[in-house]
């Protein structure tokens, strides 16, 4: 047996509704979906049910554990919808964090390889100096293979006569 005495819920009898209550039910609230326009009109009307509508609207409008518990969330943002004319289609988009650090990050780019091309970065002069190099190295390879022509051609010539 639990402590204090208490009985479980297990061995009492169970309660069934009557079909003639489900039914009656059913009907009350077919009413209700039907008339529901008139109903709201005939209680606006009368003065003294003003009150107990207000709390049943109130009741209906909360569903789930909102209506068992009643604490407001301060924290809690609402989801308000707007209207088609409060929508302003042309005022600029806000970005995201992510958005606006990639865009900077092409700019970047973009403006990193226009001073490239214009030779005015570190990266830039060391590519120019190393071309410059490789350049003189050629004309100097160019010279010296020119050189040893035409000195072939001379002995050839020579060789000849």
């Amino acid at each position: 047996m639990p402590r204090g005495g208490k009985k479980g819920h297990k061995g009492r009898g169970k309660q069934f509704s009557n079909p003639e209550e489900i039914d009656r039910q059913m009907k009350a609230q077919r009413e209700l979906e039907a008339n529901g326009g008139v109903e709201k009109e005939e209680e606006k009307t009368s003065g003294s049910d003003d009150s107990s509508s207000e709390e049943e609207d109130i009741n209906k409008k909360k569903s789930g554990v909102e209506g068992l518990i009643e604490i407001e969330n301060p924290n809690r943002i609402s989801q308000k919808s707007k209207k088609v004319t409060e929508l302003d289609v042309n005022a600029p988009k806000e970005l995201s964090r992510r958005e606006r650090e990639e865009i900077e990050k092409q700019k970047a780019k973009e403006r990193y390889m226009k001073l490239h091309l214009e030779g005015k970065t570190d990266q830039a002069r060391a590519d120019l100096a190393r071309l410059a190099i490789i350049k003189k190295q050629r004309e100097d390879a160019q010279k010296k293979r020119d050189g040893l022509k035409k000195e072939k051609e001379a002995e050839d010539s020579k060789s000849k006569r």
